[in-house]
C-alpha cells in the first residue's frame, strides 16, 4: 500500500490541524459513514505516533501513515489525499 499527498493537502493539515515537523498523522478505518471501499465504515484521521505502520509518507517533516491493524480497511488499495478547491478540505481517493 502507498500513501500520496499533494502539497495543498499537506498545507491544509498544517494550517487547519496544526501539524508541524516531527508530528505524525494516522489514517484508519472507523465505524460509521461511508466509503467506496468498505460499506458502513469511513476514513478516520488522528494525531498519534506510528507503532507498526504498513505505509508511510513524509512531507515537510510530518509522517502520514497507516498501521498494520488498519490494513483491513484499505483492502490492498493505495490512499491518495488531494485538496478539494471547492470544499477547501482534503478529499480521499483509493486506487
Amino acid at each position: 500500500m502507498k500513501i500520496t499527498l499533494d502539497k495543498q493537502a499537506t498545507k491544509w493539515f498544517q494550517d487547519e490541524v496544526g501539524v508541524k515537523a516531527g508530528d505524525s498523522v494516522r489514517f484508519f478505518g472507523k465505524y460509521g459513514g461511508s466509503s467506496p471501499i468498505q460499506h458502513g465504515f469511513s476514513l478516520g484521521v488522528e494525531l498519534t505516533e506510528p507503532h507498526q505502520p504498513i505505509a508511510e509518507a513524509k512531507e515537510d517533516g510530518i509522517t502520514y501513515f497507516v498501521e498494520e491493524i488498519d490494513a483491513w480497511y484499505f483492502d490492498g488499495h493505495d490512499l491518495l489525499v488531494e485538496y478539494d478547491e471547492t470544499l477547501q478540505e482534503p478529499k480521499y481517493e483509493y486506487a
